[in-house]
Protein backbone atom coordinates (compact mmCIF):
# COMPACT_ATOMS: atom_id res chain seq x y z
CA UNK A 1 0.00 0.00 0.00
CA UNK A 2 1.16 3.97 -1.08
CA UNK A 3 1.27 5.35 2.59
CA UNK A 4 1.75 8.52 1.10
CA UNK A 5 -0.92 8.19 -1.06
CA UNK A 6 -3.51 6.97 1.41
CA UNK A 7 -2.32 9.93 3.55
CA UNK A 8 -2.96 12.26 0.96
CA UNK A 9 -6.20 10.97 0.15
CA UNK A 10 -7.57 11.18 4.17
CA UNK A 11 -6.37 15.05 4.26
CA UNK A 12 -8.13 15.66 0.99
CA UNK A 13 -10.93 13.87 2.84
CA UNK A 14 -10.50 15.95 5.89
CA UNK A 15 -10.87 19.38 3.89
CA UNK A 16 -13.89 18.53 1.95
CA UNK A 17 -15.49 17.68 4.84
CA UNK A 18 -14.47 21.35 6.61
CA UNK A 19 -15.28 23.01 3.75
CA UNK A 20 -18.93 21.52 3.62
CA UNK A 21 -19.23 22.36 7.40
CA UNK A 22 -18.54 26.16 6.68
CA UNK A 23 -20.62 26.59 3.83
CA UNK A 24 -23.56 24.61 5.78
CA UNK A 25 -22.71 27.15 8.71
CA UNK A 26 -23.30 29.93 6.45
CA UNK A 27 -26.94 29.40 5.84
CA UNK A 28 -30.32 28.59 7.72
CA UNK A 29 -30.43 25.58 5.09
CA UNK A 30 -29.40 24.78 1.14
CA UNK A 31 -29.60 22.19 -1.34
CA UNK A 32 -27.56 20.10 -3.33
CA UNK A 33 -27.24 22.35 -6.05
CA UNK A 34 -26.35 25.13 -4.19
CA UNK A 35 -24.05 23.68 -1.91
CA UNK A 36 -21.95 21.95 -4.67
CA UNK A 37 -21.46 25.07 -6.71
CA UNK A 38 -20.35 27.02 -2.94
CA UNK A 39 -18.05 23.70 -2.05
CA UNK A 40 -17.04 23.29 -5.78
CA UNK A 41 -17.50 19.16 -4.67
CA UNK A 42 -19.35 17.02 -7.64
CA UNK A 43 -22.90 15.85 -6.34
CA UNK A 44 -22.15 12.65 -6.31
CA UNK A 45 -19.00 13.37 -4.46
CA UNK A 46 -21.10 15.86 -1.77
CA UNK A 47 -23.87 13.04 -1.41
CA UNK A 48 -20.92 10.45 -0.03
CA UNK A 49 -20.15 13.19 2.48
CA UNK A 50 -23.42 14.70 3.55
CA UNK A 51 -23.96 10.74 4.19
CA UNK A 52 -21.02 10.87 6.82
CA UNK A 53 -22.56 13.78 8.55
CA UNK A 54 -25.68 12.85 8.70
CA UNK A 55 -25.43 9.69 10.06
CA UNK A 56 -22.82 11.06 12.47
CA UNK A 57 -25.73 13.87 13.73
CA UNK A 58 -23.88 17.10 12.42
CA UNK A 59 -26.14 17.73 9.53
CA UNK A 60 -30.04 16.85 8.51
CA UNK A 61 -32.16 16.87 6.06
CA UNK A 62 -35.39 18.53 5.89
CA UNK A 63 -38.43 17.48 3.80
CA UNK A 64 -38.13 19.82 1.16
CA UNK A 65 -34.61 18.47 0.67
CA UNK A 66 -32.83 21.16 2.68
CA UNK A 67 -29.71 20.72 4.21
CA UNK A 68 -28.58 22.32 7.54
CA UNK A 69 -26.50 21.57 10.57
CA UNK A 70 -27.49 20.45 13.68
CA UNK A 71 -26.64 22.20 16.86
CA UNK A 72 -23.85 19.08 17.92
CA UNK A 73 -21.35 21.25 16.35
CA UNK A 74 -22.18 24.02 18.82
CA UNK A 75 -22.02 21.41 21.66
CA UNK A 76 -18.83 20.55 20.49
CA UNK A 77 -17.59 24.11 19.88
CA UNK A 78 -19.01 25.02 23.73
CA UNK A 79 -16.90 22.67 24.80
CA UNK A 80 -13.62 23.83 23.77
CA UNK A 81 -14.58 27.40 24.41
CA UNK A 82 -14.59 26.21 28.59
CA UNK A 83 -11.69 25.29 28.28
CA UNK A 84 -10.13 28.18 26.03
CA UNK A 85 -8.38 31.06 28.04
CA UNK A 86 -7.72 34.24 26.12
CA UNK A 87 -4.49 35.41 27.31
CA UNK A 88 -2.90 32.08 26.70
CA UNK A 89 -4.62 31.07 23.70
CA UNK A 90 -2.89 34.83 22.35
CA UNK A 91 0.39 34.69 23.93
CA UNK A 92 2.61 32.42 21.39
CA UNK A 93 1.01 34.65 18.62
CA UNK A 94 1.88 37.79 20.33
CA UNK A 95 5.23 36.29 20.95
CA UNK A 96 6.00 35.19 17.47
CA UNK A 97 4.91 38.92 16.27
CA UNK A 98 7.71 40.35 18.97
CA UNK A 99 10.20 37.91 17.63
CA UNK A 100 9.64 38.47 14.01
CA UNK A 101 9.37 42.74 14.11
CA UNK A 102 11.62 43.00 17.47
CA UNK A 103 9.53 45.51 19.03
CA UNK A 104 6.88 45.30 22.00
CA UNK A 105 3.34 43.49 21.28
CA UNK A 106 0.51 44.52 23.19
CA UNK A 107 -2.73 42.57 23.90
CA UNK A 108 -5.66 45.01 25.14
CA UNK A 109 -9.69 44.75 25.83
CA UNK A 110 -12.20 46.95 26.50
CA UNK A 111 -13.03 47.94 29.48
CA UNK A 112 -16.27 50.59 29.23
CA UNK A 113 -14.84 53.73 28.08
CA UNK A 114 -11.19 52.50 27.87
CA UNK A 115 -8.86 49.25 27.44
CA UNK A 116 -6.73 47.46 29.24
CA UNK A 117 -3.60 45.92 28.71
CA UNK A 118 -4.19 41.92 29.46
CA UNK A 119 -0.75 40.17 27.84
CA UNK A 120 2.80 41.87 27.15
CA UNK A 121 5.56 40.42 25.20
CA UNK A 122 8.73 42.61 25.79
CA UNK A 123 11.56 43.89 23.03
CA UNK A 124 14.84 42.69 23.28
CA UNK A 125 15.68 46.10 22.94
CA UNK A 126 17.87 48.23 25.90
CA UNK A 127 15.47 50.91 25.17
CA UNK A 128 12.18 49.40 25.51
CA UNK A 129 8.07 50.88 26.44
CA UNK A 130 7.18 51.52 29.55
CA UNK A 131 4.12 50.06 29.93
CA UNK A 132 2.79 46.80 32.01
CA UNK A 133 -0.24 44.48 32.29
CA UNK A 134 -3.22 46.00 33.96
CA UNK A 135 -2.06 49.94 32.48
CA UNK A 136 -5.27 51.48 31.47
CA UNK A 137 -5.19 53.53 28.11
CA UNK A 138 -8.02 55.35 26.51
CA UNK A 139 -9.54 54.85 23.27
CA UNK A 140 -9.56 57.70 20.86
CA UNK A 141 -5.84 58.13 21.18
CA UNK A 142 -4.24 54.33 20.72
CA UNK A 143 -4.41 52.28 18.34
CA UNK A 144 -5.62 49.22 20.35
CA UNK A 145 -8.40 51.68 21.60
CA UNK A 146 -9.08 53.03 17.91
CA UNK A 147 -10.40 49.70 16.95
CA UNK A 148 -12.35 48.95 19.35
CA UNK A 149 -14.29 52.84 18.57
CA UNK A 150 -14.43 51.74 14.90
CA UNK A 151 -16.91 48.62 15.90
CA UNK A 152 -18.86 51.17 17.30
CA UNK A 153 -22.49 51.83 15.82
CA UNK A 154 -23.47 55.48 15.06
CA UNK A 155 -25.61 55.68 18.51
CA UNK A 156 -22.27 53.97 20.79
CA UNK A 157 -19.77 56.45 19.24
CA UNK A 158 -22.26 59.18 20.26
CA UNK A 159 -22.83 58.12 23.60
CA UNK A 160 -18.72 57.82 24.03
CA UNK A 161 -18.11 61.65 22.50
CA UNK A 162 -21.03 62.41 24.75
CA UNK A 163 -18.84 61.12 28.04
CA UNK A 164 -15.60 61.76 27.05
CA UNK A 165 -13.81 64.69 25.94
CA UNK A 166 -10.63 63.97 23.99
CA UNK A 167 -8.24 65.36 25.90
CA UNK A 168 -4.57 66.06 23.74
CA UNK A 169 -2.10 64.32 25.25
CA UNK A 170 0.59 65.24 23.00
CA UNK A 171 0.69 67.86 20.13
CA UNK A 172 -0.88 64.97 17.45
CA UNK A 173 -3.46 63.73 19.31
CA UNK A 174 -6.92 63.93 17.70
CA UNK A 175 -8.73 66.87 19.09
CA UNK A 176 -12.42 66.92 17.24
CA UNK A 177 -14.91 64.14 16.83
CA UNK A 178 -15.18 64.78 13.28
CA UNK A 179 -11.67 64.26 12.95
CA UNK A 180 -11.60 60.91 14.89
CA UNK A 181 -14.81 59.58 12.87
CA UNK A 182 -12.58 59.94 9.63
CA UNK A 183 -9.79 58.69 11.26
CA UNK A 184 -11.93 55.08 12.56
CA UNK A 185 -13.96 55.30 9.26
CA UNK A 186 -9.93 54.87 7.49
CA UNK A 187 -9.50 52.01 10.13
CA UNK A 188 -12.33 49.83 9.56
CA UNK A 189 -11.41 49.81 5.65
CA UNK A 190 -8.19 48.87 6.19
CA UNK A 191 -8.39 46.84 8.73
CA UNK A 192 -5.78 48.35 11.45
CA UNK A 193 -5.58 51.67 13.60
CA UNK A 194 -2.38 53.97 14.22
CA UNK A 195 -1.42 55.77 16.79
CA UNK A 196 1.08 58.25 15.39
CA UNK A 197 2.80 59.87 18.72
CA UNK A 198 -1.33 60.29 20.10
CA UNK A 199 -1.04 58.81 23.36
CA UNK A 200 2.92 58.71 23.92
CA UNK A 201 5.11 61.58 22.40
CA UNK A 202 7.92 59.67 20.25
CA UNK A 203 5.90 56.61 19.91
CA UNK A 204 4.45 54.69 17.19
CA UNK A 205 1.93 51.68 17.81
CA UNK A 206 -0.27 49.91 14.97
CA UNK A 207 -2.46 47.45 16.22
CA UNK A 208 -5.60 45.35 14.41
CA UNK A 209 -8.39 43.31 16.23
CA UNK A 210 -8.89 40.19 17.70
CA UNK A 211 -12.10 38.36 17.05
CA UNK A 212 -14.27 35.68 18.60
CA UNK A 213 -16.11 33.01 16.90
CA UNK A 214 -19.26 35.47 16.43
CA UNK A 215 -16.99 37.83 14.73
CA UNK A 216 -17.10 40.21 17.77
CA UNK A 217 -14.05 42.12 17.96
CA UNK A 218 -13.17 40.45 21.62
CA UNK A 219 -9.04 42.19 21.76
CA UNK A 220 -6.89 43.82 19.88
CA UNK A 221 -3.20 43.64 19.70
CA UNK A 222 -0.27 46.08 18.46
CA UNK A 223 2.97 46.57 18.18
CA UNK A 224 4.88 50.15 19.10
CA UNK A 225 8.14 51.45 18.13
CA UNK A 226 9.96 54.19 19.23
CA UNK A 227 9.28 56.88 16.06
CA UNK A 228 13.80 56.40 14.91
CA UNK A 229 13.21 52.73 14.83
CA UNK A 230 9.76 52.30 12.85
CA UNK A 231 11.22 52.16 8.73
CA UNK A 232 8.07 53.72 6.75
CA UNK A 233 9.47 52.11 3.92
CA UNK A 234 8.19 49.00 5.41
CA UNK A 235 4.57 50.64 7.17
CA UNK A 236 2.45 48.51 4.46
CA UNK A 237 4.38 44.78 4.75
CA UNK A 238 4.27 45.25 8.71
CA UNK A 239 0.77 46.07 8.97
CA UNK A 240 -0.01 43.09 6.81
CA UNK A 241 2.39 41.03 9.07
CA UNK A 242 0.11 42.24 12.38
CA UNK A 243 -3.37 41.42 10.61
CA UNK A 244 -1.80 37.80 9.85
CA UNK A 245 -1.66 37.35 13.36
CA UNK A 246 -4.44 38.59 14.59
CA UNK A 247 -6.42 37.03 11.91
CA UNK A 248 -4.73 33.57 12.84
CA UNK A 249 -5.17 33.94 16.42
CA UNK A 250 -9.08 35.02 15.66
CA UNK A 251 -9.59 31.39 13.46
CA UNK A 252 -7.89 29.63 16.78
CA UNK A 253 -11.08 31.51 18.66
CA UNK A 254 -13.30 30.16 16.24
CA UNK A 255 -13.92 33.02 13.78
CA UNK A 256 -14.39 32.48 10.05
CA UNK A 257 -13.98 35.12 7.58
CA UNK A 258 -17.18 35.90 5.68
CA UNK A 259 -14.96 35.96 2.46
CA UNK A 260 -13.89 32.10 3.15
Amino acid sequence: MDKGRDDEKQMSAVMRTISILEALSRVDGINLENLSRKTELPKATLLRFLSTLISLGYVYRDGADMYHLTLKMFSVGSRSLRHMDLINTAKPFAKKLCEELGETVHMGIQEGNSAVYVLKEESSYTLRMYSRVGKVIPLYCTAIGKIFLSAMNEQELEEYFRTNPLKPYTPKSIRTHHALVEELERTRKRGWAIDDEEHEENVFCIGAPVRDYTGNIIAAMSVSWPVFRFNQDSFQEIASRIIETTSELSKVLGYIPENI
